[in-house]
């Protein structure tokens, strides 16, 4: 299973200070090094961490294929098409949110939706679509011509970590999810049942399928042994390991976890 290191963190840690250090153009050799598959970045309507400049750089200099995570903004498309990475994963995005908080609305008449796909497949830009696993969703995807998917495995993380962390006795606890340990431990299984059974339908609907978000050393290897998912893309966690054990070995450390997972 390929893994896709997300380094937009790095970027955040940069703007804490709005200083030029951390420089996330310095972490391409590392991820290559460490055995990393791709490098995932998300240029975002508000700028918030990753810049214009980050992200030609990135694209021009990577040494690993480049996931450009964006909006259908038409200045942002006119920067994808322009720097031309290897894809483009299309997601939602709200000026307020900390991250991405779900799925990307593709089910209805999505027009602009539409023109964006079609644009980027005039570049020859793989495309993918950041979805929740739903099957209207994926349906959707597939009749929008996507190339990918990526099931946003937010709901996944946030059951286990409310059923296996002290999450839940925290004030970042989730208030929809204080059930208790029995039931979150049913809801955790069906959700998981969910994404393996879309993640086989996605792939003979002959759609690549990936995932992420809150995938983290606890929680990946159930999600690895899906073995219609070909790829992870995960940064948070790979990030904040980094800061006490180094970027390789954070990226090392969660290859093997990967890797145990027999695929």
């Amino acid at each position: 299973m390929k893994v896709g290191v997300n380094i937009d963190h790095i970027a955040v840690l940069r703007e804490a200070r709005k200083i030029n250090d951390p420089d996330p153009l310095q972490a391409l050799g590392i991820c290559q090094r460490a055995g990393a598959d791709q490098v995932t970045i998300h240029l975002r309507e508000d700028r918030r961490h990753i810049h214009d400049d980050d992200a030609a750089a990135i694209i021009r200099h990577s040494p690993l294929p480049v996931n450009l995570e964006c909006a259908t903004a038409s200045d942002i498309l006119d920067f994808v098409v322009r720097h031309r990475p290897q894809r483009a994963t299309i997601v939602p995005e709200k000026r307020n949110e900390v991250t991405t908080e779900g799925g990307l609305a593709v089910t209805g008449d999505q027009p602009i939706l539409q023109a964006a796909i079609s644009r980027l497949k005039e570049a020859e830009i793989e495309v993918s679509l950041f979805i929740d696993p739903h099957p209207d969703a994926l349906l959707a995807a597939k009749e929008l011509g996507a190339d990918w998917i990526e099931f946003h495995t937010g709901r996944y993380a946030n059951l286990w970590a409310m059923l296996h962390t002290n999450l839940a006795r925290t004030r970042h606890r989730i208030p929809e999810l204080d059930l208790p340990r029995d039931e979150l431990s049913t809801m955790l299984q069906e959700e998981y049942a969910r994404l393996s059974e879309l993640a086989q339908n996605a792939r003979e609907a002959h759609l690549r399928v990936a995932a992420g978000h809150g995938l983290n050393y606890h929680n990946v290897t159930p999600i690895a042994a899906i073995k219609e998912i070909e790829e992870l893309n995960i940064g948070q966690s790979i990030i904040a390991r980094s800061v006490f054990t180094g970027l390789e070995p954070a990226i090392r450390e969660m290859k093997a976890l990967i890797k145990r997972s027999g695929f």
